[in-house]
């Protein structure tokens, strides 16, 4: 492995020269009531507060965040669409719980069932949907679980598309965490449901249960949860400045309670932190030297935009190291990995990103080919 840090360092510190630089210092993370917490910043995806990240715990209807994940993947996918009708079987018309009360007479299109689903809590609408997606909710649940996996969720079963208590449906706030993270990602367009006030379905109009929905106007989301064994359950997120974090706090004493202290959470994380953007997605950072291709370098960077998150008034301290692959032999691929970007804080690794070819590179004639193979010898 070589080194390689001139261009790169200063690519980096150039932009940051420009924070403001009043330093802040972090104070404890405060008091949390609740069984465990979890809070990072969606754009870095730095941790920045945590209680319990990984003991096990019941989600209640933060399940339907997964529901909810796969019914827009379906759609992207054009197995389901928007106005599609569904009638509810008598299985989700008598499942217990919230519900949007769905009619079995009436059916009602996948875009008030989702909205049911987010706004409402609906465990009717939530039946409705897994049947659709996978024939039945046993089904559902398996590929809930599965997706779960391919996520990152390590510790995660799902046993129902609603949250009804099971003693094998369980997760983390770590893995909602990540799943949360994975919803406004994954399906930007679909998550303004989430910040719906309200919703009217068969003349029944239902408030949204996210009481910092109507307290704060840069809270945008997402889901409440409660049963009487799991407690009070919420994940929240909140948008300042060009930042967003992502709360997620369970068992709490009530919907007072699970509002209060999110929005502690949520203020700590955005008041003593910065998330400056360090570097854009497709844009080069360096040319790297590549032998026996087509051409003598190829461009490399990031396939996403590079954020860290530190406190605040620190971002100028960030000091950046790029390790490649030496030598780089062609052909080599757009995406393919060729480096890392370690970035850290006073001497500690704050995170580390892939640093990947820009584009593809084929390989070059038979003379350079051995001409390179010389170089290389040597």
């Amino acid at each position: 492995m070589k080194i390689l840090t001139s261009l790169l360092f200063a690519t980096l510190v150039f932009p940051l020269t420009t924070t403001a630089n009043t330093t802040l210092a972090v104070p404890p993370v405060p008091e949390i009531a609740a069984k465990a917490y979890y809070l990072t910043d969606f754009y870095s995806g730095q941790l920045l507060a945590t209680r319990d990240a990984d003991i096990r715990i019941e989600p209640a209807s933060l399940t339907k965040l997964m529901t909810a994940y796969l019914t827009f993947k379906a759609i992207n996918d054009k197995k389901l669409s928007l106005d599609q009708k569904l009638t509810v079987s008598q299985k989700g018309w008598k499942t217990e719980g919230s519900r949007m009360f769905l009619d079995p007479k009436t059916p009602a299109a996948v875009n008030d069932l989702i909205k049911g689903m987010i706004v409402q809590s609906g465990n009717d609408a939530c039946v409705t949907l897994a049947e659709a997606i996978a024939g039945s909710e046993e089904v559902f649940a398996q590929m809930m679980t599965q997706q779960a996996r391919q996520l990152g969720m390590k510790n995660t079963q799902f046993k129902n598309a609603t949250g009804l208590p099971n003693p094998e449906h369980y997760t983390t706030v770590h893995d909602l965490n990540i799943l949360s993270t994975a919803m406004i990602r994954d399906f930007p367009q679909f998550y303004p449901i989430y910040s719906l006030k309200s919703f009217t379905y068969n003349n029944i109009k239902q408030p949204n249960r996210n009481l910092l929905l109507y307290r704060d106007p840069n809270v945008d989301g997402m889901k409440t949860g409660y049963t009487e064994s799991a407690g009070y359950n919420m994940i929240t997120t909140s948008r300042r400045d060009g930042r967003r974090v992502i709360s997620v706090v369970v068992g709490t004493k009530s919907t007072e309670a699970r509002a209060v202290e999110s929005s502690k959470l949520l203020n700590y994380g955005l008041q003593f932190f910065d998330s400056p953007k360090l570097y854009s997605a497709a844009k080069p950072v360096s040319q790297l030297a590549l032998y026996k291709g087509s051409q003598a370098t190829v461009a490399i960077g990031f396939n996403r935009d590079v954020y860290a998150t530190v406190p605040k008034g620190q971002a100028n301290q960030l000091k950046a190291q790029l390790t490649t692959v030496q030598p780089l032999i062609a052909p080599v691929k757009a995406g393919q990995t060729v480096g890392k970007l370690v970035v850290s804080l006073n001497g500690k690794p704050l995170l580390e990103r892939p640093v990947v070819a820009l584009q593809t590179v084929a390989e070059g004639n038979f003379f350079s080919r051995t001409w390179d193979s010389m170089k290389l010898l040597f």
